[in-house]
């Protein structure tokens, strides 16, 4: 499958901003998929997955409130809804998707196959 991240962009402190994750290939629904994301100097951390039939779904902690993953399988595609907005989420996203479905595995970055190209999201203060 092959991933396109979009929606980034630079916004204030307290915006809101929606990414998009666009697949391509095999079927989306067949895939556990994730966001990820990676500031400067930092290590790409987990914010979100949701597990291929959509009925479960994970955040992490400090998005866990402000942000919302969805997925339409029918489009192909999954959503990032970033509410609230803070400079600390300044980073580029990251899209994944892989085939081990759970809370076991989805917030862990290793257990992705595939991965989009990242989007930029810069919040200023």
């Amino acid at each position: 499958v092959q991933l396109q991240a979009s929606g980034g962009g630079l916004v204030q402190a307290g915006d809101s901003l929606r990414l998009s994750c666009a697949a391509s290939g095999r079927p989306f629904s067949s895939y556990a998929m994730g966001w990820f994301r990676q500031a400067p100097g930092k290590e790409r951390e987990f914010v979100a997955a949701v597990t291929s039939t959509g009925s479960n779904i994970y955040y992490a902690d400090s998005v866990k409130g402000r942000f919302v993953i969805s997925k339409d399988n029918a489009k192909n595609t999954m959503y990032l809804q970033m509410n609230s907005l803070k400079p600390e989420d300044t980073a580029v996203y990251y899209c994944a998707a892989g085939y081990l479905n759970g809370v076991h595995y989805q917030l862990n970055r290793a257990n992705y196959n595939y991965w989009g190209q990242g989007t930029l999201v810069t919040v200023s203060s």
